[in-house]
């Protein structure tokens, strides 16, 4: 070979490793910049129960609308609603959605939890919770909600969602609370049980639990909690450390839980010119999101009429009855359940969705 040949040769050689170096670096960036942004995900973690009710967060994660806000959330399953507020104020979850109950008002009263929004509400145009009579209980004359007098009834603890229902059912069917024996058994596993063995004499349940029960011949529904006490049952909540600290991130989570209520809303509680439900064209995904989570045991023929019969109604954007609320607070202040120093103004906080009605 030539010199110049040689010098040539090299010359190409060089440049071409020159080349590849920096394309090789580039790539190198390039994958370095994807694992960067892996990493800057904000881990979440969410309190909730396995219910039908929480599905709107079982959507926003498997259909990927919080890792689009770049949150890498993680769902913590209680069971009951009073420990998933507990879990909020401690620090042990960022965000909760379940119902509200005199403990949760204690805790937001003191300022560690900020209620940011609507879960689940007892509307007079859906299924909503049940009241249940025990088969032997029904076979003795517990055959309507005015004849709860005198029964037993469960609840998971005093000062529940449960407490609050039977409270104001009993005063509008007429029944006297104080001749009913209320019987708090921790978790709603307890109640089912406890109801099914004739343990106690009646409860108040979901419809995705409450009309398995019945058809199945295991207890007896007399009644609806929608045609006594039409309310806002629940909310979508987090720290007061996280609004004042991490709104950027309470932000997110919002936008992506909204993502989750309008899929839920579209795919369950589509209905027709009379009211009626009806399936939509995103009904299947929707039970096949909800199904990995609620009767994740059963088979998809059997789960999914459960799921649809325990639908719930949510509010348009997750929007919270605000003074609705407010009444709930009031109701178990009166009753001692909850402090007087409570104020629902203080840890309402509307800046994220807008109330109902605006």
């Amino acid at each position: 070979m030539r010199s110049y040949d040689l010098v040539k040769g090299i010359g190409m050689i060089t440049r071409r490793s020159m080349l590849a170096t920096a394309l090789g670096a580039i790539a190198f960036g390039a994958v370095s910049f994807g694992q960067g942004a892996a990493q800057a995900a904000e881990k979440i973690n969410i309190a909730a129960l396995t219910f039908v009710s929480s599905s709107p967060l079982f959507i926003a994660k498997e259909k990927g609308y919080f890792a689009d806000e770049g949150l890498d959330a993680e769902i913590t399953f209680f069971r009951a609603a009073q420990p998933v507020a507990v879990a909020i104020a401690s620090g042990d979850a960022d965000f909760g959605v379940t119902a509200f109950t005199g403990g949760f008002f204690n805790l937001a009263g003191k300022g560690a939890l900020k209620v940011i929004g609507a879960q689940l509400h007892e509307d007079p145009g859906y299924d909503g919770s049940a009241i249940l009579a025990s088969n032997a209980a029904y076979e003795a004359g517990l055959t309507s909600v005015d004849k709860l007098g005198g029964h037993s009834f469960a609840l998971s603890q005093v000062g529940s969602s449960f407490h609050y229902m039977i409270g104001n059912v009993a005063e509008k069917a007429g029944v006297d609370i104080e001749s009913m024996e209320l019987k708090p058994l921790q978790s709603v596993p307890n109640m089912i049980g406890a109801l099914k063995s004739g343990q106690v004499d009646s409860m108040i349940i979901v419809p995705h639990i409450a009309k398995p029960l019945a058809n199945a011949g295991a207890a007896h529904i007399i009644g609806w909690v929608k045609d006594y006490v039409p309310y806002q049952v629940g909310g979508l909540f987090t720290s007061s450390k996280n609004v004042e600290e991490r709104r950027d991130v309470v932000e997110k989570f919002v936008r992506a839980y909204q993502k989750g209520v309008a899929d839920y809303r579209a795919g369950l509680l589509a209905t027709d010119a009379d009211g009626k439900l009806i399936e939509s064209d995103t009904t299947n995904e929707i039970l096949e999101i909800v199904h990995k989570y609620v009767y994740a045991e059963d088979p998809a023929e059997k789960a999914y009429p459960k799921i649809r019969n325990g639908a719930m109604f949510i509010t348009e954007e997750g929007k919270l009855n605000v003074e609705d609320v407010k009444a709930q607070v009031k109701w178990y202040q009166d009753r001692g359940f909850v402090s007087d120093a409570a104020n629902p103004d203080t840890f309402i906080d509307t800046s994220f969705i807008a109330p109902l009605g605006q």
